[in-house]
């Protein structure tokens, strides 16, 4: 009998496609979870949807079956228990819905232009120039791409759009020049410390401007509610309150990064002669070159809505736009993969075979739904009163509680796949309770801080925003290392906020 077991579980083993110990961990999850008491203030099916979501996040840290499956079945069990309606075609509805997100489809797409420039041969050409200027090291290159995202920062409202759309690209292109992919299993060559670089430079940038990323006009807004109107963060206060700080973080992220994940190459002497060879042999730039490069211009000059900007309101992307033709970023972008395809420059079969962007519209979009449900059936509300009435009634001092607040809203982001989502659902309540908690002369930095927050919470996970699948799903970050070195870069942006922020807040007269 033993032995029929033994052979029984050996050859589950080796035919099952996932891992049957942390299988069998996240499946005891979801059971313990499902059979616990409800908390007071919740609905059975609100705690039964938290188990799901718990399980789905465990699975995949774990890495039960590809993150895509694991998507899946969150879908699948939300679907069967029906915990978000009261029939299966009700709760298919709920699980699909969140793949009309346009952020989702900015981000397929975003993946799909990207192979253009491997295809045609630019997005080398771009990679040569860069090692050209800043090769001599591998660090000097990461400083390159940090640089590249604060330029580009102010004018782009999409920090999706900034970092997926245009620097990755550049970024993928220099490490394979450097041969240095995933599918060799060389990315640790110089790839691994590029996109953990080009991600980390992301949330930085978004946190300095006003215009920098979707959210932040949100943020300004709940800033002003709970403030009756007193304190408005304009776009140029806004940018004077980041700057010091901001500038202190791109200048230390490579470095840090760099010390984190050091590169196996890390002396690139012959690489600027390498690169002017590289540069010659290619030649002048081919037609194809040309149609990306005037498609992705077309797409920046979009992206960082200077068509509102110069002609006072009749075009403009986003939120920001006055009207006549407002042009969301995913429908620039989705504007972008067709001229590309009607030019010949990519081809349906290349739109096809982009698996990475089809893995990721799965993954990403079922971790979106499940969040939004969160919020629907009253999770986050009930979390955050929860939050505030533990802080009344633990009586601690008042910069204990502000702290307490920041930091539990900027790691609360583990449970987000969305930065709009989270600052929607819980932003407002923390702001309101530590206006009611924090002594009015310092109210202000106690914003600014939250403020911050909300943009280096992004470093965390690799479904913080639309920018991190993207990185993510190129292959050279491996899970653990993106959510080990993503804690510790949070952490660290929060102390320079917390010392060199207020102290520069001080001297600006905010409190």
């Amino acid at each position: 009998m033993f032995n029929t077991v033994t052979r029984l579980l050996q050859y589950f083993k080796a035919t099952v496609p996932f891992r049957i110990v942390p299988a069998l961990i996240s499946t005891a999850i979801l059971i313990g979870l499902w059979l616990l008491p409800t908390p007071d203030g919740l609905t059975t099916d609100a705690w039964r949807l938290v188990a799901i979501f718990v399980t789905t996040i465990v699975a995949i840290i774990l890495k039960v079956m590809p993150i895509g499956v694991m998507a899946l079945m969150s879908i699948v069990v939300v679907t069967l228990t029906q915990v978000t309606a009261d029939s299966s075609g009700a709760a298919i509805n709920d699980a699909l819905s969140s793949f009309a997100s346009p952020l989702i489809w900015l981000i397929v797409v975003s993946i799909l232009i990207s192979r253009g420039l491997k295809k045609t041969g630019l997005g080398a050409r771009i990679g040569f120039i860069f090692i050209a200027m800043l090769g001599r090291k591998t660090i000097g290159i990461g400083y390159g791409l940090a640089i590249c995202e604060l330029v580009l920062a102010p004018f782009t409202p999409s920090n999706t759009a900034r970092g997926g759309g245009i620097v990755h690209p550049i970024m993928k292109s220099i490490a394979n020049s450097f041969d240095s992919s995933p599918d060799k299993g060389t990315q640790g060559k110089v790839g691994t410390y590029l996109a953990l670089v080009n991600y980390h430079a992301n949330p930085i940038t978004s946190g300095m401007f006003l215009t920098a990323t979707a959210p932040n006009p949100l943020v300004v807004n709940y800033v002003a509610q709970v403030t009756n109107q007193s304190f408005h963060l304009s776009w140029g206060t806004w940018a004077l309150c980041m700057l010091l700080p901001g500038l202190v973080c791109i200048l230390l992220m490579p470095l840090i990064i760099y010390l984190l994940s050091r590169p196996q190459i890390t002396q690139t002497p012959n690489a600027v002669e390498l690169a002017k060879t590289e540069l010659e042999k290619m030649g002048k730039l081919q037609p194809k070159e040309k149609v990306m490069m005037g498609t992705f211009a077309l797409l920046l000059v979009l992206w960082a809505d200077l068509p509102a900007l110069l002609l006072g309101g009749l075009f403009g992307v986003g939120p920001s736009a006055l009207n006549y033709m407002s042009l969301s970023p995913t429908v620039v972008a989705t504007l972008g993969l067709f001229i590309l395809l009607i030019t010949g420059t990519l081809d349906w079969d290349d739109v096809l075979g982009e698996k990475s962007a089809w893995d990721t519209l799965i993954w990403f979009g079922a971790l979106v739904m499940l969040a939004g449900q969160l919020n629907a059936l009253g999770v986050i509300d009930w979390f955050s009163s929860g939050l505030q009435g533990a802080i009344s009634a633990s009586g601690i001092h008042w910069i204990m509680a502000a702290s307490l607040l920041v930091l539990v809203f900027v790691i609360s982001h583990y449970f987000f796949a969305s930065t709009t989502a989270h600052i929607s659902a819980m932003m407002l309540a923390f702001l309101a309770v530590g206006v009611n908690i924090v002594p009015s002369e310092y109210v202000i930095p106690f914003l600014l801080m939250m403020t911050a927050g909300s943009t280096i919470m992004m470093t965390l996970t690799h479904y913080a925003t639309g920018t991190s699948p993207i990185i993510f799903g190129s292959g050279y970050v491996t899970l653990g290392k993106w959510w080990g070195i993503g804690l510790i870069m949070c952490f660290f942006e929060l102390f320079i906020f917390a010392t060199i922020g207020l102290l520069w807040w001080k001297l600006l007269g905010f409190w």
